[in-house]
């Protein structure tokens, strides 16, 4: 009735019965028919992966495997039994094979290169039947794609390269770029650069560009075109990926010759020492030379130098230099006491062209001379005791020098000539550059003389030496037994007796104590007479105070004025708004008759607030209106409980819920006490 098709259904069962015609008995049992479909060859094999991608490495061998097909047959295996398929190439010969039963792939020939062709297509044929006349087939195709290997060395695209630098390049800075063309791709294009002859390996360096392959000339030395004018370098490129397989070939490297000119620029003054010591001494006299710099300018056509002084580096303006040939002198007089060091910057410039400035540090050393004498090392005062022994050192005294002499310092103590014989005092010069006093006798009374002043002269080892007449003060003082000072003040035998100091500062202590109670009393009583608080009891009306404050402008106290509500006459002014500038003019209200003896409020505040919504002049954000009024008929009654006439217990807030939904929790906090009260 239909078509069959084995590969659908391959077998059907049916169950047959014979009937009686005229009476539709059956005439014998059910019986089963098993009807079998026998398979012819009606399907072709199919490649379920194809297309297929496949890579070799180029240069490969004869034979190499490429990759694998595989094609599947629907038929039954008489047919289609995949031992039976049979592979062949119908194109891509003669560069590709393919076994006829296991569908592998191979190349067929050698040396492909992947520079002369990179992607090759092959289609694949799979016929039934074991290939022979009749069967079916199918087909699919492989795209074959060569990989590649360092097969090819780097070749730079010119034999020789000139460049071109000015003098005054900076040190690192890049001269030129080399590019060596590599046919290969990847790591296998990658090479590295190296100078390996030429005179100037030491002047210059090459490094590779990682983004563009380059080989990078940068200048490591300064060039100097007055000395040499040109350099010649052999450049090499070496691949760094190299393939054992290939390196029996050709070299996989390159060489090329660069050429490089330095151009001449105009350089800055040279100075011939980076810096400057100069040594003067503090007593060197004015506009006399300390020193001198000297500076060249490099260039061909040299250029006349001028020096100067850079002034932010000498505010003071103690040295001088000449214009012409560097020799600085001095302007103002040096102390080597206030400044040992002085730092100075030398300015050479061009004069043919003033763009073209060094500078170069010069550091001045003042030397010492012996220009301060010796004095005292602190204001000493000594003191001696009444009690006193002959021949007892009253003081040690020491000396300093503002100089700094190179073998150190060593000085002479002396009395002056008049008092070599002083008949109370005589000195002793100690080895370490200090001087003792001494008592002559004792016996010394205060009474008699409080102060002895002894002069002494202190001079140096200098050349010439210096020196000076220091004044010792010597107190007469009293001790005690064992050498202590107590006193030394000749008033105190003339106190009353038994009045020691300790009893004077008892008693100023006492009248500064009474004078403070003094103060303090008067003070609290002078408070306690002024009232805390002043209380106008004539004044019996409300106290209104005004906030500046307020967000609806700073004239909103003036919307509502409660001196209308106590004048009745008042309400008829009109009070216009200060917070903005209306723009056409508005027109009073019609004044509003109340009677002699009181005052419509509840009118009044309904006047005002028609007023307020339709006032043009109004400022366009809300402006807050009090009112001192509460209404007439409320159903509510008043909520004040000071006006309540009954106490808590007697009164049922349970109207407070009918109200809204505004009350609500009102009547609840309400309700909420009754109930605990009655708990």
């Amino acid at each position: 009735m239909k078509r069959l098709d084995r590969e659908e259904k391959a077998e059907y069962t049916l169950t047959a019965q014979a009937v009686d015609r005229d009476t539709n008995k059956p005439l014998e049992p059910p019986s089963e028919f098993i009807i079998k479909v026998q398979d012819i060859n009606d399907n072709a094999p199919e490649f379920l992966n194809g297309p297929y991608h496949a890579t070799v490495p180029e240069m490969s061998l004869v034979g190499t495997s490429v990759t694998r097909v595989t094609a599947t047959d629907a038929d039954d295996p008489v047919y289609g039994n995949s031992a039976k398929l049979v592979y062949s190439i119908l194109e891509g010969q003669p560069y590709f094979s393919i076994e006829p039963h296991t569908a592998i792939i191979k190349t067929a020939l050698s040396n492909m290169d992947r520079e002369a062709r990179e992607e090759y297509l092959v289609v694949i044929q799979a016929k039934d039947m074991g290939g022979h006349m009749g069967g079916l087939s199918g087909t699919t195709t492989v795209t074959v794609t060569l990989t590649d290997v360092n097969d090819n060395p780097p070749k730079f695209a010119m034999s020789q390269y000139q460049f071109v630098v000015p003098e005054d390049i900076a040190i690192g800075d890049p001269v030129g770029r080399v590019r060596a063309n590599d046919r290969d791709i990847g790591d296998n294009a990658k090479s590295s650069f190296d100078i390996i002859d030429g005179d100037g390996r030491d002047m210059f360096e090459i490094t590779t560009d990682s983004q563009t392959q380059e080989g990078v000339l940068r200048l490591r030395k300064p060039l100097d075109f007055e000395s040499k004018r040109s350099y010649i370098l052999k450049v090499e490129a070496v691949n760094t990926h190299i393939d054992p397989h290939f390196i029996g070939g050709v070299p996989f490297k390159d060489t090329a010759t660069v050429k490089i000119t330095v151009e001449d620029s105009d350089e800055p003054p040279v100075f011939s020492s980076p810096t400057y010591l100069l040594e003067v001494h503090e007593n060197a006299a004015i506009n006399g030379v300390i020193g001198q710099v000297t500076a060249r300018d490099p260039d061909s056509v040299s250029s006349p130098i001028r020096f100067s002084i850079d002034r932010h580096t000498d505010l003071d303006r103690q040295f001088n230099i000449n214009a012409d040939d560097g020799k600085i002198t001095l302007a103002t007089a040096l102390d080597r006491e206030t400044t040992m060091w002085h730092n100075i910057t030398v300015v050479a410039t061009e004069t043919r062209n003033h763009s073209q400035i060094s500078r170069v540090q010069v550091a001045i050393k003042v030397l010492d001379v012996n220009d301060n004498a010796p004095e005292f090392a602190t204001d000493y005062e000594a003191f001696l005791c009444e009690n006193g022994k002959p021949g007892q050192i009253i003081q040690t005294v020491s000396a300093i020098d503002k100089d700094d002499p190179r073998n150190g310092h060593y000085f002479f103590y002396s009395l002056l000539p008049e008092m070599a014989n002083n008949p109370n005092f005589t000195i002793k010069n100690n080895e370490d550059n200090s001087l003792s006093i001494l008592a002559r006798h004792n016996g010394f009374n205060r009474l008699k003389q409080e102060v002895y002043l002894l002069p002494i002269i202190i001079s140096d080892s200098g050349n010439p030496p210096m020196s000076s007449t220091s004044t010792l003060t010597i107190r007469v003082c009293g001790c005690s037994s064992d050498g202590v000072v107590q006193s030394c003040n000749a008033e105190a035998y003339v106190l009353p007796i038994g009045l020691s100091m300790g009893a004077l500062i008892a008693i100023l202590a006492c009248i500064v104590l009474l004078l403070v109670i003094v103060v303090l009393f008067v003070t609290l009583r002078r408070h306690k007479n002024e009232p805390l608080i002043i209380k106008d009891d004539e004044d019996v009306r409300e106290n209104i105070i005004r906030y500046d404050d307020e967000g609806g402008g700073e004239e909103d106290t003036e919307a509502f004025d409660i001196a209308t509500l106590q004048n009745p006459d008042g309400i008829n002014g009109y009070l216009p708004r200060k917070d903005i500038k209306p723009d056409f003019q508005f027109m009073p209200r019609q004044g509003h008759t109340s009677t002699p003896n009181g005052v419509d409020v509840d009118e009044f505040i309904n006047v005002r607030l028609h007023e307020a919504d339709n006032d043009p002049t109004a400022p366009p954000y809300d402006s807050i209106q009090i009112y001192g009024y509460e209404g007439r008929g409320s159903v509510a009654g008043s909520l004040s409980s000071l006006e309540s006439s009954t106490s808590d217990s007697d009164q049922n807030f349970d109207y407070l819920t009918d109200w809204g939904p505004r009350f609500k929790r009102l009547g609840e906090l309400y309700s909420v006490g009754e109930s605990d009260r009655e708990t």
